[in-house]
């Protein structure tokens, strides 16, 4: 049997840390990766926001121990820049916000993050949400109110790890030992040094926000007549929160109001599909999705 390909670690891009004043004077942490300085364009082509999910921070896009699995060096690499955050109630703005928020909070932030960053950094073709889990929620949440007098353009999102209907009870406070199969899904789906990394990424779930999770299927209902950009949707193949079986996913995507919607399935993948041996699959599928996006932006 022939091997399987590897892939190989690329030069590195540099990531830094950034933080961002948001709305109500609350600042978000983060991390920034741009276009080489050697780029042949000076300016990015767009700005990826990656939004992570709950009990998770910005370091999940950037894949500790696994650099060719980067989304924040891949996608700067083909020219764009990314600002993955630390959502409201991680990283820096815990201090402020030691419970957290709820998601309409999160996202009337997050407009502001987007705002200011805007006014400072060059975004060029506009925002592109790259979200996964809860992250996904605040995208669909932030999508539905946007407007362009916000001073700036969204592309698209691409979500990994949300669904709409619960396959299981949701999560409650102590759950983590119950739940952690949820999150990870087969071990072997991860390289073993990603472990080694993994508490450098992970904090607790702000109170705010856990207590909100029994009430997403009603929040989503009434959220998704109102996105109405392009959407990609990814369910890992061994996605253990959501349903999504083809009468869930045709329901979900009727349900909302964007004119297109892709729904994809990432083989060989659990819940957490960025830290993932799929990683670098899932971002290449989530970099043509852009693409896409700045093609339908340009006509």
């Amino acid at each position: 049997m022939p091997a399987e390909p590897t892939l190989t670690a690329p030069a590195s891009t540099p990531v830094r840390r950034i933080t961002v004043e948001a709305a109500d004077g609350i600042t978000l942490s983060g991390l920034l990766a741009e276009p080489p300085a050697d780029a042949a364009a000076a300016r990015p082509r767009a700005t990826v926001v990656a939004l992570h999910g709950g009990g998770m921070s910005a370091g999940y896009f950037d894949c500790p121990g696994s650099p060719e699995l980067s989304l924040l060096a891949l996608a700067a690499r083909r020219g764009h820049t990314v600002l993955a955050l630390d959502r409201p109630g991680y990283g820096d703005s815990a201090r402020e916000l030691p419970e957290g928020l709820g998601l309409t909070g999160q996202a009337a932030v997050l407009r502001g993050a987007l705002t200011a960053f805007a006014r400072q950094h060059a975004v060029d073709a506009g925002y592109f949400l790259a979200a996964h889990s809860y992250g996904g929620k605040l995208a669909l949440a932030t999508a539905a109110a946007h407007e362009d007098a916000h001073g700036y353009r969204l592309l698209g999102a691409d979500i990994s790890g949300l669904g709409h209907r619960w396959a299981v009870r949701p999560p409650e406070p102590g759950d983590g030992v119950r739940t952690h199969h949820l999150h990870w899904g087969p071990l072997r789906s991860y390289a073993p040094e990603t472990f080694r990394h993994v508490a450098r990424l992970t904090s607790p779930m702000p109170a705010r926000e856990a207590a909100e999770l029994p009430t997403w299927q009603d929040t989503f209902d009434a959220l998704a007549p109102r996105v109405r950009i392009p959407l990609r949707l990814t369910f890992a193949e061994h996605e253990r929160w959501w349903r999504h079986d083809e009468a869930s996913l045709a329901d979900m995507a009727a349900r909302l109001g964007s004119r297109r919607v892709l729904l994809d399935r990432q083989p060989g993948a659990g819940h957490n599909i960025s830290l993932g041996h799929a990683a670098g699959a899932y971002h290449l599928r989530l970099l043509s999705f852009l693409e896409d996006c700045l093609s339908g932006a340009a006509r």
